[in-house]
């Protein structure tokens, strides 16, 4: 896929990974909708170097928790831009919502580890496939060595949601193919 003038769409890159993410992207000439839950000014920092690379974008808001801030995020998407060709799928709720020892995690703690990876994945793609031609780009970041082995205790939550984003990651790509969107 040539990048140049392609729109994507980053999760969680006001900061981090999603924002090296949608800085690369951009030196790539790609237009990029950063996404951002509380740091409108790191969000607007990233707005600033993805033009300093040549490319443009807009920030917007959306706790990724909430299938409302989901469907929000999209149609912005869709009046900017018009069209997704790269939906990149990077946010996680903040460690202190669900970073538990496994038995004393509470439900509350399970679901926003869940809520906002699995979850929040599924309806992203729900909302992208329908703004995105043949041949687009999905992809959904993850880290959770502990996912395997379970020696990271207070990660449970995060570690089983991002094992749940994994397999979420493979059933999409086979259900995806056939419009030549790669997950």
């Amino acid at each position: 896929m040539a990048l140049e003038a392609k729109h994507a769409l980053v999760t969680g890159s006001s900061r981090g990974i999603g924002r090296g993410v949608a800085l690369k992207l951009a030196e790539r000439g790609v237009n990029v909708a950063i996404g951002y839950y509380q740091n409108q000014a790191a969000a607007n920092d990233t707005l600033a170097q993805v033009r300093e690379r040549g490319a443009d974008g807009f920030v917007v808001q959306a706790d990724v928790r909430r299938p409302e801030d989901i469907g929000r995020m999209f149609n912005r998407v869709q009046a900017e831009f018009g069209k997704l060709d790269i939906f990149v799928s990077n946010a996680r709720g903040e460690v202190s919502t669900f970073y538990q020892p496994p038995m004393d995690i509470t439900l509350d703690s399970w679901n926003n580890a869940f809520d906002s990876q699995a979850r929040a994945f599924h309806l992203g793609i729900r909302e992208a496939i329908h703004l995105m031609p043949d041949g687009g780009r999905i992809i959904a970041i993850t880290y959770s060595p502990s996912a395997r082995l379970g020696s990271w205790q207070p990660w449970i939550a995060m570690g089983s949601a991002k094992a749940a984003l994994e397999s979420l990651v493979r059933y999409l790509a086979v259900a995806l193919a056939k419009r030549g969107i790669t997950v």
